[in-house]
């Protein structure tokens, strides 16, 4: 009989917590969370204002240590005694878009791009052309000379995307991306993220307070005072 190989999760987590303290005082924020997404999956994570789901992406973003609790990258632990690699594995790993886009106003499109190769050491011809060839991707190549502050807020999300794929990451996190556009913008924003999951294989997991978003995911979790519940 033939034996399935077990996939290793691009992102797992055990019983990861995090807290932050006022004085004595321990103020948490999740606890004791157990989860995984795994390679071409789609997951979105909803829940009211306050309740953690932005804290819980920084921390397995790598962007804030958790106070308890192990966080894996493709089954590596991360925060070990090993972060000199840190900042090279999470840039193979993952790619980060965010709700206020950053891009840097004084740079055009093409450059705000290369800001994550660069980050990386990746500064050839052929690094460029990739750039230009994710700008194209998302729609953009029309653009790639116009300045940051030149670009609508439509076009400032899709930039800051392909600043995210621009090193081929296995997984987009996504922290309501959304959050600043319009409708019309906000669905197009959306169908680039689910068509970059079907045409690369890039995992998603999507923090969202758009209830329809969530699903169209292919899996909902809501974020809950007990942790992450399936919905």
């Amino acid at each position: 009989m033939k034996t399935l190989q077990k996939t290793i999760p691009i992102i797992a987590t055990k019983s990861l917590s995090k807290s932050f303290f006022d004085g004595n005082e321990r103020l948490p924020i999740f606890e004791n969370i157990n989860f995984q997404i795994e390679l071409k999956e789609t997951v979105a994570i909803t829940g009211c204002s306050g309740s953690g789901k932005s804290t819980f992406l920084n921390v397995v973003s790598g962007l804030e240590k958790p106070t308890s609790g192990s966080l894996f990258w493709n089954g590596r632990k991360v925060f070990s005694n090993q972060d000199h690699l840190f900042t090279k594995l999470r840039g193979q790993i993952l790619g980060f878009v965010f709700q206020s886009f950053y891009l840097i106003p004084e740079l055009d499109a093409l450059e705000n791009v290369r800001i994550a190769q660069k980050i990386l050491g990746k500064n050839s011809l052929e690094d460029r052309k990739k750039a230009r060839e994710v700008i194209d991707q998302v729609g953009l190549s029309h653009r790639e000379k116009h300045l940051g502050s030149q670009l609508s807020g439509g076009e400032r999300q899709r930039i800051a995307i392909a600043r995210a794929i621009v090193n081929s990451p296995k997984i987009l996190l996504a922290d309501e991306p959304t959050g600043n556009l319009d409708q019309n913008s906000a669905e197009s924003i959306l169908d680039l993220l689910f068509s970059l999951n079907k045409n690369n294989g890039t995992s998603l997991l999507l923090v969202t307070h758009n209830q329809q978003f969530a699903k169209e995911c292919q899996r909902h979790l809501a974020m809950e005072p007990e942790g992450l519940v399936k919905l």
